[in-house]
């Protein structure tokens, strides 16, 4: 196999990338289990760099045994099990993507392995499957792609996930895991989830530019304020003041700063003021929070800027008719995550996208994390989920060259309407964020239980009140 000669001074590159994820392999590995040299080396005194025979393909650091050869993982073919790969990858389409594939056929030669993403399973029925297969096993070597929720907290209760922190090729300090996955799914020293890719950046504030020329205000000072640390509660409000009005003077408001699905606008608030519904403490455990002043402070401020502001739909709409009212521009405001944009890139108006302005318990924008969880099964042996993770990772690591690049952004170009929803507001999202455990808690509905119940007369401090007994069941459960 020929590879293009793209990118020619990876090996400098690589060899403190890999060194630093990967070096260390094999230093507690299983007897079994390939290892790397021992005692394992420093970062200046990494691998010795070993010329490629392939034509033109330049140097490259590779990862050696105690016997001084590249480690061999014996041609297994690890697939990252997930629900959206076609079966055959795509080709590359730009200079980036010949990169990556040039550096993961190089990976996949000198190891001696393959790996792929492969469409397997449904959204729906991957957390059964996962189940099933990490009960009965296999002959397959599987990541699998498994979505958050409390199915795979049973999962871990359960000891369905082979414990990461045990396969010392994974360094859980690289920047790539910064979006906490392994945090989120840890019980004590045990780490059962990760994800080595870009964070997703979540919830934001759409805003329509036509509606905020017309009341007066430009458009591009949204992203000012957000990015001189300006872009509060108290400014939104003010904002949403200024565009309500009774434009024809009939005594009717005509122009409407907001439109929501009441929960969105709920939980970004909290998320903004620092707050969340169920914490974890430091023993693993969760914890109700939905009683935090961070919390109903953010719920009771969504009340009222909602009472204020929002537009109010006939009572036959859809429940969703929120994104329809943005869409066709009725509304100045909306809160939505940021894939939102790619089905309103065609709507007849201009709109950006900036953080959910920050709460008073707040020092910084946020972006609550909240991205599949990819995981090796438990019924796998020692030496082959550590020949797993350590293709895994290498898998994962940033493709050299392109190490401080943020070619994330190339797929939200075309989405958004300008560049500054890219590369101000999403870059930030994926640099601030947080990670919250609701969604692990077996038998919680945030919308049964909260969102649907709250309201000036029945308060979110009323009803976190009423919930309590519920919820601590719950988390007990949970907690088990």
């Amino acid at each position: 196999m020929k590879m293009k000669t793209v990118k020619r001074f990876m090996a400098t590159v690589l060899a403190t990338a890999m060194t630093m994820s990967v070096a260390a392999c094999g230093n507690n590995a299983p007897a079994d289990a390939p290892a790397s040299s021992d005692p394992v080396e420093s970062k200046e005194e990494s691998s010795e760099v070993v010329e490629s025979s392939e034509e033109d393909l330049g140097a490259y650091t590779v990862i050696k045994d105690e016997n001084g050869n590249p480690i061999d993982l014996g041609g297994i073919e690890v697939i990252v099990r997930d629900w959206w790969s076609p079966a055959e990858a795509e080709e590359p389409k730009n200079a980036y993507e010949e990169a990556r594939q040039e550096y993961r056929d190089w990976i996949q030669e000198t190891y001696n392995f393959t790996i792929k993403n492969v469409g397997i399973s449904s959204w729906a029925s991957t957390p059964e499957d996962f189940a099933n297969y990490a009960t009965t096993g296999g002959d397959e070597h599987y990541v699998f792609v498994l979505r958050q929720g409390s199915e795979l907290v049973s999962a871990m209760n359960s000891k369905l996930m082979y414990d990461l922190s045990t396969l010392d090729c994974l360094d859980f300090s690289e920047d790539k895991w910064k979006d906490g996955v392994h945090n989120m799914f840890s019980k004590g020293t045990a780490i059962y989830g990760m994800r080595g890719e870009t964070p997703e950046p979540r919830g934001g504030l759409y805003f329509n530019k036509r509606l905020l020329t017309e009341a007066g205000i430009d458009p591009q000072s949204i992203y000012e304020l957000q990015e001189n640390m300006e872009w509060t509660w108290a400014k939104f409000e003010e904002i949403c003041e200024a565009i309500n009005a009774d434009t024809d003077n009939d005594g009717v408001i005509d122009r409407y700063a907001l439109a929501c699905v009441n929960q969105d606008f709920f939980e970004e608030a909290v998320y903004s003021n620092g707050g969340e519904y169920i914490g974890k403490d430091e023993n693993g455990k969760y914890y109700n929070r939905l009683d935090s002043q961070e919390t109903l402070d953010a719920l009771n401020w969504s009340l009222d800027v909602i009472g204020k502001y929002a537009k109010v739909f006939a009572s036959d709409a859809s429940w969703d008719y929120a994104y329809t009212a943005f869409y066709n521009g009725e509304v100045a405001f909306i809160p939505q995550q940021a894939y939102k944009a790619g089905e309103w890139k065609d709507m007849e108006d201009d709109f950006g996208f900036v953080c959910f302005p920050m709460g008073p318990n707040a020092s910084d924008y946020t972006n609550c994390y909240t991205d599949n969880v990819m995981a090796i099964p438990a019924c796998y042996d020692a030496e082959k989920a550590w020949k797993i993770a350590f293709a895994y990772n290498l898998w994962t690591e940033p493709v050299p060259g392109y190490e401080d690049e943020p070619v994330w952004k190339q797929n939200y170009y075309s989405n958004f309407k300008d560049t500054e929803a890219v590369d101000l507001t999403l870059q930030r999202m994926t640099e601030n964020g947080m990670v919250t455990y609701h969604t692990f808690i077996n038998g919680l509905s945030m919308g049964s239980d909260l969102y649907w119940k709250i309201s000036k007369e029945n308060t979110p401090a009323q009803q976190a009140e009423t919930i309590r007994p519920t919820w601590a069941s719950y988390i007990d459960t949970a907690n088990q």
